[in-house]
């Protein structure tokens, strides 16, 4: 366990060292690097657990970087971490390293369907998805997620309206990316069945599952609905959690030993095999003292949502929709009754802010934009007084 406090205020300059969120800001938004905050790419200001640091200190203290060899040390972390953290039990066969879950996603997308074949996303959703996609020559179909009370719903009915027979795969974001909704059981037994009834794998992408605000549980897709392993393939990983992103590690665990079969073969066709570095982060992280790290996060990240929904609120015109989970926060502009242009300017160029475009993620989504609240509290705090000194008009 972790016998000290980590300290999530302190602020970390990640200017000049490649990074994207910070390096690329002014590229992609013109949001000045000497004075822009950068709330768009979705990793943390934070450093990792000491646990991890440690683990790639050893690594560069032996000073050979040789091919990563035997997988049981990071499965059995793997596996302790679901057991223990999230209440899955799972078998090592199952587990596949993926650089990244981006890669994951791609691989599933080659593994499971074929050109022109439709692949449904329930959007707004991650805007990675789409563009793996259509990448791979496959269509996406849309299934537009409802708002009551604010928050996102499931549109079971809609959805069944707009199969076409052509499609082969849903892609679950779960929790919710960018609306940060954890879905009920009775919702993921709703999205397995809508799988079952139009035959389609479903692949449940779970990065943000560790990342779960108090008062709200995730529940893991096997737990939820065992009945479903056979079409079913899991997406989980380190690289949210503990913020090492870089590493590009990503764990796809099919349960199926059927359905492992074509995963395997993609992989094996395509040369795939795990970075030395992120398979022994990851090992690192999942163990009791990175248990603890995320506890004291999740505590801080709540924290940051609490500082930044209260400026929103003070905004008229603006929502923040309710963050049940991830780091990201969903605001809606649609109040000031201005056109995308026209709220997008005064963010970027009033407040210098960069934010994800809310079109990005897909329909549903061009009336909000993204903000990544994983950052030391006093950088929320200034986003939130640019914010409002940005829409003063309107208060």
């Amino acid at each position: 366990m972790m016998n000290f406090a980590p300290n999530f205020d302190a602020l970390i300059d990640r200017r000049g060292t490649n990074c994207a969120k910070w390096d690329m800001m002014e590229a992609t938004y013109k949001v000045p690097a000497s004075d822009g905050i950068a709330m768009w790419v979705a990793d943390m200001d934070f450093r990792p657990p000491p646990c991890v640091q440690g683990a790639v200190e050893a690594m560069a203290a032996h000073g050979v970087y040789g091919y990563f060899g035997d997988a049981t040390a990071s499965n059995d972390a793997i596996r302790w971490w679901m057991k223990n953290r999230h209440g899955w039990e799972l078998e090592p066969e199952a587990i596949f390293t993926t650089h990244g879950l981006v890669n994951g996603t791609a691989l599933c997308v080659d593994a499971y369907t074929k050109p022109g074949d439709g692949v449904v996303l329930m959007t707004p959703v991650y805007h990675a998805f789409a563009r793996v996609i259509r990448a791979a020559g496959r269509n996406v179909v849309e299934c537009p997620l409802a708002i009551e009370d604010g928050r996102y719903v499931l549109d079971i009915a809609g959805w069944d309206a707009l199969m076409t027979g052509s499609e082969r795969m849903l892609i679950l974001c779960s929790p919710h990316n960018p609306g940060g909704r954890v879905w009920s059981r009775d919702e993921l037994r709703e999205i397995a069945q809508f799988c079952v009834r139009h035959d389609l794998i479903l692949v449940s992408d779970e990065i943000h599952h560790d990342l779960v605000m108090p008062g709200h549980k995730h529940l893991m897709m096997p737990v939820a609905t065992p009945e479903i392993m056979d079409r079913l393939v899991m997406m989980t990983a380190t690289t949210k959690t503990f913020n090492i992103a870089g590493a590009h590690v990503g764990n796809v665990i099919v349960p199926d030993e059927a359905l492992r079969a074509p995963f395997r073969a993609r992989m094996n066709a395509l040369g795939i095999s795990p970075n030395s570095f992120g398979m022994v982060m990851a090992t690192a992280a999942y163990s009791p003292e990175g248990a603890a790290w995320v506890d004291a996060l999740v505590t801080y990240l709540d924290g940051n949502r609490r500082v930044f929904d209260e400026v929103v609120g003070s905004i008229p015109g603006l929502r923040s929709m309710a963050l049940e989970a991830t780091y990201l926060g969903w605001v809606d502009f649609a109040g000031t009754g201005m056109e995308p242009a026209e709220f997008i300017a005064r963010v970027e160029k009033q407040a210098k802010i960069a934010a994800n475009h809310g079109a990005s993620f897909g329909s549903g989504g061009g009336s909000f934009l993204r903000f990544n609240l994983a950052t030391p509290r006093s950088v929320v705090a200034e986003a939130g007084e640019r914010l409002k000194a940005a829409f003063a008009d309107m208060q």
